[in-house]
C-alpha cells in the first residue's frame, strides 16, 4: 500500500520570501520564485511503501561492491560475488576488485576512500589509466595486498 508524507515547509529556493534572486536579478530586482510560486510556503510530498523485506532479483547473477565507470555483466568471472553469496550475507574481501581492469588507487577511491593508497607511484593525471604503472596494475595489486595484510 502506497503512502504519502507532506509537510509544509519554508521554501528553500526563496528562503520564504516568496521571491528569488539569483545572479542574473541585480540592484533591487528579483522575481516570482518558481518554487513556491510566490507564497513563500513549499509543500514536500514524499510517496512511500513500508519496508518489509529486501525484494529478490531475479535478473542478477553477480554483485559488485562498486562500478568505477567500466562496463559490466554478470557472466564476468572476475571480481563480485555470486547473487546467491550476497544474498545470504557473504561480506566483499580483497580479491573481489575489478582487477582486471582497474588499479587500487581507482578501486578504493569509490568502494572506501580510506583505503585507497597513496603511493609516490601514482601519477594519476585526471584519468587512472594514464598514470605510468597502470598497464603493471598486478604489481600495484600485490603490494596493495601485502600492505592491506599487515592491516
Amino acid at each position: 500500500m502506497i503512502k504519502r508524507f507532506e509537510v509544509k515547509e519554508k521554501c528553500q529556493s526563496c528562503d520564504g520570501t516568496g521571491l528569488y534572486v539569483g545572479m542574473a536579478e541585480r540592484d533591487g530586482a528579483a522575481v516570482v520564485c518558481h518554487t513556491c510560486r510566490g507564497t513563500g510556503c513549499h509543500t514536500f510530498m514524499h510517496e512511500y511503501e513500508d519496508f518489509d523485506k529486501r525484494i529478490e532479483r531475479w535478473d542478477v547473477s553477480r554483485v559488485f561492491e562498486i562500478n568505477p565507470g567500466i562496463c559490466i555483466n554478470g557472466s564476468i568471472t572476475f571480481g563480485g560475488m555470486l547473487y546467491k553469496d550476497w544474498k545470504r550475507g557473504k561480506k566483499f574481501k580483497p580479491g573481489m576488485e575489478n582487477r582486471l581492469y582497474t588499479c587500487p588507487a581507482w578501486w578504493y577511491q569509490s568502494a572506501d576512500y580510506s583505503k585507497k593508497p597513496d603511493w609516490k607511484e601514482c601519477e594519476v593525471c585526471g584519468l587512472f589509466s594514464s598514470c605510468s604503472s597502470f598497464w603493471e596494475k598486478e604489481k600495484c595489486w600485490l603490494k596493495w595486498d601485502k600492505q592491506e595484510d599487515k592491516g
